[in-house]
């Protein structure tokens, strides 16, 4: 009882800032929430659990400034967080990102084969999944609800609308929706960098770390190339997304090796800015 009350004005909270951004405007509460969740980010998420994060980074990473870090997030995450109410404005813009296809997406069309994408939560990760749409490939995307029962409708509503329609429920049930869905033709995007408590404890950044070994399972049973995608935010708030050489899952002898291999390539795309991954997930519990 007392948790959802505190889901609801955790809500209300959010609700009114949505509503506040809107009359705002992008630009000024890109600025207002990157400052609000620079100061206040500390009180919401643990400080030592980012810095255990950055401590497994270091041993990778020459000398990473970790104040600067910390704080680029907070403001990534900031205006990461405000951009929800203004997805519209993203999905109806064709300038606001520069796309460096090593993929071969047209691909995709020709051979009529779905693919696995794969990324991390870097920069407005979201945006990743807008653009595959918005190239007229059939996609469904795999996502974990917010704990939040007042806030995931909404949330689920406007990554519906704008992001990509087939949205699938990250779980048992969603593994069989996903196969469904490749069976229909679809490809599909998830997310790897976080924790899964059903996943193998495979090395990242030299530390061993529950990941999912879905990808590598779905690429090798359906035969699915794997593209992973990095986006980076650019000073000027617009954004770079690369989609990256497709990774063949017979190169690879099983999936532990193969998901070895996408776990170095998430580890590359952190390297190559660290300002913009969320820090604050508890990656290795």
């Amino acid at each position: 009882m007392i948790k959802h009350i505190i889901y609801f004005l955790q809500s209300i909270l959010v609700y009114i800032c949505f509503i506040i951004a809107r009359i705002l405007g992008l630009n000024l509460s890109r600025k207002i929430f990157a400052f609000l969740f620079l100061s206040l980010g500390s009180f919401f998420k643990s400080k030592k659990i980012i810095l255990k994060n950055l401590t497994f980074f270091s041993k990778v990473a020459t000398n990473p400034d970790k104040e600067k870090i910390i704080k680029s997030m907070w403001k990534n995450y900031g205006m990461t967080f405000i951009e929800y109410v203004f997805l519209d404005y993203f999905k109806k813009k064709n300038n606001i990102i520069t796309i460096k296809d090593n993929a071969d997406l047209q691909k995709i069309h020709i051979d009529k084969k779905p693919v696995i994408f794969i990324s991390g939560h870097f920069a407005n990760f979201e945006l990743m999944s807008m653009e595959i749409t918005k190239k007229n490939i059939p996609l469904a995307t795999i996502y974990r609800p917010l704990n939040n029962i007042f806030l995931n409708p909404f949330m689920e509503y406007l990554r519906k609308k704008y992001i990509c329609k087939n949205q699938i429920k990250k779980g048992i049930k969603g593994v069989k929706k996903t196969i469904e869905y490749i069976n229909n033709n679809n490809s599909i995007a998830l997310m790897i960098d976080q924790r899964v408590s059903e996943g193998e404890r495979i090395n990242f950044f030299k530390e061993p770390a529950l990941t999912t070994t879905l990808p590598a399972q779905l690429s090798s049973k359906f035969e699915m190339d794997i593209i992973p995608v990095f986006i980076e935010r650019n000073t000027n708030n617009s954004f770079n997304i690369e989609f990256q050489k497709r990774i063949n899952p017979t190169s690879f002898k099983n999936k532990l090796e193969l998901s070895e291999e996408l776990n170095k390539v998430i580890e590359k795309m952190i390297v190559k800015n660290p300002y913009q991954w969320i820090w604050t997930h508890n990656r290795w519990k």
